[in-house]
């Protein structure tokens, strides 16, 4: 059976944790930041983890992570 292949995409917005899990990036701080409060703009600038029921999809964009 052939090697799979790495989405490339998927490399660079995701990665995974020393449990396992993936962490990823929040959206909505890239643009119209004016209307976003202090604490909002904070906490999207945090990363996150993936959800359970998006797991599945992630580990098959990524085989060998």
């Amino acid at each position: 059976m052939p090697k799979m292949k790495t989405n490339r995409s998927a490399a660079k917005r995701f990665a995974r944790t020393g449990g396992g899990a993936f962490r990823r990036r929040r959206k909505n701080l890239r643009h119209i930041l004016t209307k976003k409060n202090a604490k909002r703009k904070r906490r999207l600038g945090q990363p996150c983890l993936v959800d359970s029921a998006n797991v599945g999809a992630v580990k098959r964009l990524l085989p060998y992570v």
